[in-house]
């Protein structure tokens, strides 16, 4: 079958930019004919590794400047598009000239899959994709955590959809409510893989990952750490990743005395073995979608301690087994639920041992069938409907 993923900007960082690539690539390998459509490009090179079948496509290359009008001002930034709305996370990217390509391009199609990944382009294929394509929304973060505006616009127009994709039981049952009569398919992200090497539990560190933005929650991590660090000296926190905050958590770090205790590690492509020379993977998000870092944690059968945000850490773990979950923002019980683990190295070894048992659930052999069936069905469904319109 043909399926056509389109990514706002494939060739950056990022969870759903690596779910949906690891998504391309096993359907490639599994045979069917694959492209990932990029809207924006403003890299050399993708950061995530593409299967050498998946075809890349972009419709809006940045890399070499911008086009100016004849005042010098720059186009593709002056202009609003009219279909995405304020509210949407990345609305700054869907200038004039943005959505008009991703309007063409999804109005030109008229076969196979088209599976969009955000809000703003699952609200351009709703109103501008043929019927002669299926059309499939990923929704990678709760409805809860939009705001009203954009929340508006999916219950109007998410209707149109063959189906709506989420990650979470939870996410599920608040978008058929939003949504009754529509289509809701829970499919959990797949991790790249489950044969990772276990943690030995033999070195005091903590890991943490993500964008270093407001939602991930690390301006609460640094002074729950402050107070581990007073009863485990020797034990360090390593966060990965880069982002806007940057200069604030170094700012935090310094106020907190943590200098010689937390590490702002970067971005690093060797993500898998600093998992595997860690002991504890902290989550510390305010909202999450589904926390796949957190869960490739879990494959190197790392114990977790997170706080049971909206959504995605209560919908993987189980509080007290391979886990623990604390209300989130209170940092003093993020700060207890570490050094209770700190503390017990045999209770890291089974609740690490539960988590990599529960972390089996999204193995690309499980999770990929998923999607292949629910493609395979929705085709299936509209040549069927088609040849009975032709009677």
């Amino acid at each position: 079958m043909r399926i056509r993923y389109m990514l706002l900007h494939a060739y950056g960082m990022g969870g759903t930019i690596r779910t949906v690539v690891n998504q391309a690539n096993a359907m490639a390998a599994l045979g069917h004919d694959v492209e990932i459509v990029s809207v924006v490009r403003r890299r050399e090179e993708p950061q995530f590794r593409l299967h050498p079948a998946v075809a890349l496509t972009t419709l809006v290359d940045q890399r070499a400047g911008v086009r100016a009008d004849s005042l010098g001002r720059r186009v593709w930034r002056r202009l609003r598009g009219k279909i995405v709305p304020y509210g949407e996370f990345a609305a700054g990217y869907f200038t004039e000239r943005v959505e008009k390509a991703v309007i063409d391009y999804v109005s030109s199609l008229r076969d196979g899959v088209l599976v969009t990944t955000r809000p703003a382009l699952n609200l351009i294929s709703a109103r501008r994709a043929s019927k002669d394509v299926v059309r499939v929304a990923q929704e990678h973060m709760n409805l809860g955590t939009y705001p009203a505006t954009l929340r508006a616009e999916i219950v109007r127009h998410y209707g149109a959809f063959d189906a709506v994709t989420v990650l979470t039981a939870s996410d599920q049952r608040e978008y058929e409510q939003a949504l009754p009569g529509a289509r809701i398919v829970r499919i959990p992200n797949a991790v790249h893989s489950v044969n990772q090497t276990p943690s030995r539990q033999e070195h005091p560190v903590v890991v943490a990952a993500g964008r270093l933005v407001k939602q991930k929650g690390f301006d609460l991590l640094l002074p729950a750490f402050a107070q581990v660090v007073k009863e485990h000296p020797e034990w360090r926190l390593r966060v990965f990743g880069t982002g806007p905050k940057k200069a604030a958590l170094r700012a935090l770090i310094g106020e907190h005395g943590l200098s010689g205790h937390v590490t702002l590690m970067g971005r690093t492509d060797r993500l898998d073995d600093e998992l595997a020379r860690a002991s504890i993977y902290a989550l510390s998000s305010r909202f999450e979608g589904l926390p796949m870092v957190m869960i490739e944690a879990m494959t190197h059968a790392l114990p977790i301690v997170a706080f049971d945000c909206p959504t995605g850490p209560g919908d993987v773990l189980t509080d007290g087994t391979d886990g623990v979950l604390v209300p989130c923002g209170d940092v003093d019980a993020l700060a207890a639920a570490l050094n209770r683990l700190i503390a017990d190295r045999d209770l890291r070894l089974r609740m690490g041992a539960a988590a990599a048992a529960t972390a089996m659930e999204y193995a690309p052999e499980n999770v990929m069938p998923l999607w292949e069936n629910l493609f395979s069905e929705l085709l299936g469904a509209r040549t069927a409907g088609g040849a009975h319109a032709r009677r």
